[in-house]
């Protein structure tokens, strides 16, 4: 009796440990079970966060690259605001989202790819205008630089034609030659008296010159007193000397045909008051230029 109690004891015992042992082999594998699904767990949410990190890297980048974008064109200018604000406001939307998914963290990844793209277009249109505005600044260089070339050559051409024209006017110029002025009685006889001076004749020779237009030419004397006066007969006697009208003494109409033209020009003084005594100067003037000058004295 005894042994069948004790081993059905031990029986009892053994079952005992039997289930004891299996909890313990069950409870290992749920802790078990329950740290890999944590390390798992802690793994997945390091590699959503890492995913979160580049999303937010890329598109402060992105951000960054239209900061630095600019162009002239106000069209492209508004729509670079407006793709700029959208990639802000996903940039804020990921960082202010605490729980992300692998979905979101797809979609996120999706939105940054086309925000991407769209970045890239904008780099393309505004380095194909930076190129052609380039190209339109060196156009428009070019379009100057020849005007100025042109300008510069009508300028030239301009100095040229002057100075010809110049050269011309210097060439045409009648030139008195032989001039001399001498006070006469009433004989015609020269004298060096005031009291015996009837007239003053001024005798010269126009110089040949076949560059002088031709034709019918007048010829100005102006007779300038020792003090300076002019003598002159009236008001009127007016001729244009550059861009004044001035007064002469006397004059002669003479018909020049390009060859050597002798010439006298007289001043009468018979009705005039007695000359008086000191040096007188006799400039000549014909085409609007001074041709030559003289003086004679009077005692």
């Amino acid at each position: 009796m005894s042994n069948e109690m004790n081993t059905g004891q031990q029986k009892k015992n053994l079952r005992n440990n039997i289930i004891v042992i299996a909890l313990s082999v069950v409870l290992v594998l749920v802790v078990g079970l329950f740290f890999m699904q944590r390390r798992e767990h802690n793994s997945v949410v390091k590699e959503i966060k890492a995913e979160k990190d580049s999303i937010q890297f890329q598109l402060t980048q992105i951000a960054a690259s239209y900061d630095s974008m600019s162009t002239e064109n106000d069209t492209l200018n508004e729509q670079l605001f407006v793709a700029q604000a959208k990639v802000k406001d996903l940039l804020l939307e990921v960082e202010q989202t605490k729980k992300v998914s692998y979905s979101k963290i797809a979609d996120y990844q999706k939105q940054v790819t086309t925000l991407r793209g769209i970045m890239r277009n904008f780099v393309v249109q505004i380095d194909s205008l930076n190129r052609r505005n380039e190209e339109l600044m060196a156009e428009n260089l070019e379009v100057k630089q020849q005007y100025m070339q042109v300008e510069q050559k009508n300028q030239q051409l301009s100095q040229e034609k002057q100075q010809l024209q110049q050269n011309l006017k210097i060439a045409a110029k009648l030139e008195a030659r032989e001039l001399v002025a001498e006070p006469i009685n009433d004989k015609a006889k020269v004298t060096k008296f005031t009291k015996r001076t009837e007239k003053i004749r001024i005798y010269f020779v126009l110089g040949q010159n076949q560059a002088t237009p031709r034709g019918a030419k007048n010829v100005y004397a102006r007779i300038m007193r020792p003090d300076q006066l002019l003598m002159t007969k009236s008001e009127k006697d007016l001729f244009q000397f550059e861009d004044l009208k001035i007064q002469y003494s006397a004059m002669r109409e003479v018909v020049y045909e390009g060859k050597d033209l002798p010439v006298a020009i007289f001043w009468d003084n018979t009705n005039e008051p007695e000359l008086m005594k000191g040096t007188y100067t006799v400039n000549l003037f014909a085409d609007g230029n001074e041709i030559g000058n003289t003086t004679f004295t009077l005692q």
